[in-house]
């Protein structure tokens, strides 16, 4: 396994229509190369409207500029990973050159891709316009602890369901409840993806069955976009940051060696891990730094920030 991708989980924890019953429907549906002249419309006007030639195209998506002239002719049955190349080349989202809607009138797409440029505070206010019910109704009395391994999320969640006389659940059990066995063995068996699957199941299921309740998730929950939307959606979130060194420290002191096992690297490796989720982390409700503080401290900072902001009524 790759250093970075195995640290990061160490520390975290088009359709066919031949069979169509509506001959209609079937009817309806672009042939090949319909499909394909489209594809390369679409990439010809993008090029034309970034004000780049098709030799700089080439250049930075790695197709050749003679497929990539066929393409735009509508003569080239690109592959889809090839065609990926050149939506990120032009900066675009491959959606943009085979969905069904034209890119440039379509007021959805156009929409989602300004959701996807703007920054946390107005992601989440479009959210809150859009989802039905007011947030605080949607997100009852669930509150959520953000954060890397060794945050102090299991332990300051415990306390904190205590102290408020609140359920606590860690999604990691809600996982392991929901396959029939231990994570490691999750991921060993259906790897990251299907981890991520029943990530989101767990989570869902921690909704429908609580009303008030802290909850503890892995660190690479923030990673998986949809899952993230859900939490940020139906829980009030708090972020416990730490130092890297403070992150280190605590996995180790519980007797766990693997981040560093075999690996000189592997605290430059962990900081490269927090800042590359750093802006993810900062779209939680509120931020605790729980370094150099005992877990006494913290838990009153905590508990000042829930009843404060009313997470927990």
């Amino acid at each position: 396994m790759h250093y970075v991708s195995g640290l990061a989980a160490m520390m975290d924890e088009i359709p066919d229509r031949r069979g169509a019953a509506d001959p209609a429907e079937a009817v309806a549906a672009p042939d090949t190369e319909t499909l394909i002249r489209e594809v390369g419309r679409r990439v010809r006007r993008a090029r034309e409207r970034k004000g780049i030639s098709r030799r700089v195209l080439s250049e930075r998506s790695g197709v050749s500029q003679r497929y990539l002239a066929q393409l735009e002719m509508g003569e080239g049955n690109i592959s889809i990973a090839r065609l990926l190349e050149v939506a990120q080349a032009l900066d675009h989202r491959i959606e943009w050159l085979v969905g069904a809607e034209d890119p440039w009138t379509s007021e959805p797409l156009r929409v989602a891709d300004l959701y996807r440029r703007a920054d946390a505070e107005t992601r989440r206010t479009v959210l809150q316009l859009l989802s039905p019910g007011a947030p605080a109704e949607r997100r009852a009395r669930r509150v959520c602890l953000l954060g890397l391994r060794g945050a102090g999320k299991s332990t300051l969640g415990a306390m904190l369901a205590r102290a408020c006389a609140a359920p606590f659940v860690e999604l990691n059990r809600e996982i392991e409840d929901l396959s029939g066995m231990p994570v490691e063995e999750v991921m060993a068996l259906y790897g990251q993806e299907g981890y991520r699957r029943l990530e989101h199941q767990a989570l869902s299921r921690v909704i429908e069955s609580h009303d008030q309740v802290v909850l503890a998730v892995a660190g690479g929950i923030v990673a998986e976009p949809e899952t993230y939307a859900l939490l940020l959606d139906r829980f009030h979130t708090i972020w416990l940051r730490a130092s890297p060194e403070e992150h280190m420290g605590r996995v180790r002191a519980q007797g766990d060696e693997r981040p560093m096992a075999g690996n000189p690297r592997a605290m430059d490796e962990l900081r490269s891990i927090l800042t590359s989720r750093e802006a993810l982390y900062a779209r939680a409700d509120a931020v605790l730094d729980t370094s150099g503080s005992r877990p006494e401290d913290s838990l009153r900072g905590l508990v000042e920030i829930v009843r404060r902001r009313g997470f927990l009524g």
